[in-house]
């Protein structure tokens, strides 16, 4: 097959592969302050598990793979998976989402590997709201992180900072000036109702554009790549973006799908739709892919209403268990 597309026509070409629901810090949007269950070893697919699974979808065209987690970088063995996957034929990128905390000891093996670019999770630049956040993560670690990966020669390095109305959002400009003088893009994302968050105040959902504003003020925009708004403020070397999920839903053009690391694959972040992967091979292996990529709805149920956003009804995991 040359390519994979959904019921609404979209061409799906984009896996993002969660290799473990674990992670060292506890962002408090995304997972519970205990953490959650190590699972048993048989319970979470194998390294070789999914690299078939991404193999898979590469034959049926998909050409980009993110890993994501929970925090990648826990998982024993995941410079190696990266090695397999950048080898893997049609599968033209590799990239990664991280905090950043566990990157600098390994950002240049992970370079060698064949990772190509790194997105790093950062939702303040102050020691202490940083600290809040993450409960408990070292601000210091996830900048050593970010420098080791520009020093690395990613393709891209970016910045992802949720906007959280009342936690961070009046630091937001001191995270954005990370691009003034580093050839970076600071992306700002609208915090979702899934997971931890899903039944938060109104006030903690506040559009990007609105936390953004000043920083924003007479910048050029430069369009859209992907699911970003991209601005660059007069005189800077990087870029700022906005990712609007709430505010300006961009499912129309959404060409991704999620596999999570016990090998279920999600058509959509906010849909309860699950397709199990694990213990195929070969022509079944794709076939159970191309029905998962034919639940894909045309759209997330959330939307903003008199009462607020609406949660995800359907999506039964927290974020630390589907990927981001």
């Amino acid at each position: 097959m040359t390519g994979l597309l959904d019921t609404q026509g979209r061409a799906i070409d984009y896996l993002r592969l969660s290799v473990t629901d674990l992670c060292n810090c506890r962002c408090t949007y995304c997972m519970p302050g205990c953490g959650v269950a190590k699972r048993a070893h048989a319970d979470v697919c194998s390294l070789e598990e999914l690299a078939a699974i991404a193999a898979a979808c590469a034959r049926l065209g998909v050409r980009k793979v993110r890993l994501t987690g929970g925090e990648p970088l826990v998982r024993r063995g995941v410079v190696g998976l990266v090695r397999m996957l950048a080898s893997t034929p049609g599968i033209r990128e590799v990239d990664m989402t991280t905090n950043a905390t566990l990157l600098a000891p390994v950002a240049a093996d992970l370079r060698a590997a064949g990772l190509s670019r790194v997105n790093v999770s950062l939702d303040s630049v102050d020691a202490a709201t940083y600290a809040a956040i993450t409960r408990g993560g070292r601000l210091a670690d996830a900048l050593a992180g970010l420098d080791a990966a520009l020093a690395a020669g990613f393709d891209r390095v970016k910045v992802n900072c949720v906007v959280v109305g009342g936690v961070n959002d009046a630091g937001l400009a001191d995270v954005a000036s990370l691009a003034r003088d580093r050839d970076i893009d600071v992306r700002f994302i609208e915090l979702m109702p899934i997971g931890e968050g899903a039944d938060w105040p109104r006030e903690r959902f506040v559009t990007a554009d609105a936390a953004l504003a000043d920083v924003l003020a007479g910048a050029e925009p430069l369009g859209t790549q992907g699911v970003a708004e991209l601005w660059r403020p007069s005189l800077w070397r990087g870029r700022v973006g906005l990712i609007r999920p709430m505010s300006h839903r961009f499912c129309g053009a959404c060409d991704r799908v999620r596999v999570t690391a016990d090998g279920r694959m999600k058509p959509c972040l906010h849909s309860a739709d699950e397709v199990d992967l694990r213990g195929l091979s070969g022509r079944a292996l794709e076939r159970a892919i191309v029905e998962a990529v034919r639940l894909k709805p045309a759209h997330h149920d959330m939307y903003e209403g008199d009462d607020g956003p609406g949660r995800a009804s359907g999506s039964v995991r927290g974020m630390n268990r589907i990927g981001g």
